[in-house]
C-alpha cells in the first residue's frame, strides 16, 4: 500500500496488521513507552474542509510519533486554483514525507496521489472517509466484536462514510445493512466494489428491518458541509430514519451505538441514545488518533522496534 486513499486500497490481512498496530501505539502511549519512530518525518496536512478530529489528531499523532505537521489551508495555497494539483503534489513531494488531505473532491485526492513521490492519506472527500472506517472497525475489533460476522445497520444518508464502511466491512467479512430513503443510496460503483470484494450489502428503505438484529447500528449527520442549501429537504426526507430509543430496541440487546461526529443532536440521533451505554462515539474519537499513527507508520517506515 503506497498510498491510503480508499478502504479498498487494503486487503483483510493488511487491515487486521493496522489494528494490531494500532493497539501496540495505543498501549505504549499510555503506559509511556512510545518514543519516536517518525523522528524527523514531516507531513504536510491539507485542509479544505474545516475539521476537528482530523486536524487533532494527525497533528498531535505526528507529534506522538517524532514527527512534525505542516498544516495548509486549502484557500491559502489555492489547491487547484492558484496552482495546480499536480505542481502542489510535486512541489510538497520536494520538502516533507507525507501528505495528508481534507477535501471536497475525491478527483482532488487522487490527483495529488497520481503526482506526488511521498505517500498520500485520503483524510476525507465526497467519496470516501477511510481514516473514519479504519478508526470504526478498530474500535470493534479493540472490544472483542468479530469483525467477520458483525452485523452493521447503517441508518441514514449513504455518504462518503457510508461507503468506507461497506468497502472495509467487505474486506473483513461483515455483514452491512443499508437503510435510506428513496435519492440518498449509496453510489451504485461503489456498492458494486463492495460485493465484488466479497462484502454483504444489503439495501432497504427500511430503518426498523435494518437494525432487527443488528450488532451496530450506524448512523451520520443528514446535512453534511457543502450541503446546508439542502438542509429542510433533508430533514423531511429523512424524517423517519432518526436513531432513538425505539429505534435501538429492535437491535440485538448488547448492539452498540456509532457515529463519526459531529453529531447533530436531536436529528440524526437523540441525547438518550448518543449518550447511552450503548454509544461508543468517544471510543471511536479516541482511536481516530491510534488508528491514523498506525497508517502513518505503515506508510511512512517507522518502526515501533526502532522506537
Amino acid at each position: 500500500m503506497r498510498h491510503f486513499l480508499s478502504a479498498a486500497d487494503l486487503t483483510r490481512d493488511v487491515a487486521l496488521g493496522l489494528f494490531a498496530l494500532a493497539a501496540d501505539v495505543k498501549q505504549r502511549r499510555k503506559a509511556g513507552r512510545l518514543s519516536a519512530p517518525l523522528a524527523g518525518k514531516t507531513c504536510a496536512l491539507i485542509f479544505e474542509k474545516p475539521s476537528l478530529r482530523t486536524r487533532v489528531t494527525f497533528e498531535v499523532g505526528l507529534i506522538q510519533l517524532g514527527g512534525r505537521a505542516v498544516h495548509l489551508v486549502g484557500r491559502e495555497i489555492g489547491l487547484g486554483t492558484r496552482e495546480s494539483v499536480p505542481d502542489v503534489a510535486r512541489n510538497l513531494s520536494l520538502w516533507v514525507d507525507g501528505i495528508m488531505a481534507r477535501v471536497y473532491s475525491h478527483s482532488t485526492i487522487t490527483g495529488l496521489a497520481r503526482h506526488a513521490s511521498v505517500p498520500v492519506i485520503n483524510g476525507l472527500s465526497d467519496r470516501e472517509h477511510p481514516c473514519q472506517a479504519l478508526a470504526d472497525f478498530f474500535t470493534l475489533w479493540e472490544r472483542g466484536v468479530d469483525v467477520a460476522t458483525v452485523r452493521i445497520a447503517w441508518v441514514g444518508d449513504g455518504n462518503n462514510v457510508c461507503h468506507s464502511v461497506m468497502l472495509l466491512g467487505a474486506l473483513l467479512g461483515a455483514s452491512i445493512v443499508v437503510a435510506c430513503p428513496p435519492g440518498y443510496e449509496p453510489d451504485a460503483g461503489v456498492v458494486a466494489t463492495a460485493r465484488r470484494l466479497g462484502g454483504r450489502i444489503e439495501l432497504t428503505e427500511d430503518a426498523r428491518a435494518a437494525t432487527t438484529g443488528a450488532d451496530v447500528i450506524y448512523t451520520d449527520v443528514w446535512t453534511s458541509m457543502g450541503q446546508e442549501a439542502e438542509h429542510e429537504q433533508r430533514l423531511e426526507a429523512f424524517s423517519r430514519y432518526q436513531v432513538n430509543d425505539t429505534l435501538v430496541g429492535f437491535a440485538k440487546p448488547s448492539a452498540l451505538v456509532m457515529h463519526c461526529l459531529p453529531a447533530h443532536r436531536g436529528e440524526e440521533i437523540t441525547d438518550s441514545v448518543l449518550d447511552s451505554k450503548r454509544s461508543v462515539v468517544l471510543e471511536q474519537s479516541e482511536n481516530r488518533l491510534h488508528a491514523q499513527k498506525a497508517v502513518m507508520l505503515h506508510l511512512l517506515g517507522g518502526s515501533l522496534d526502532d522506537a
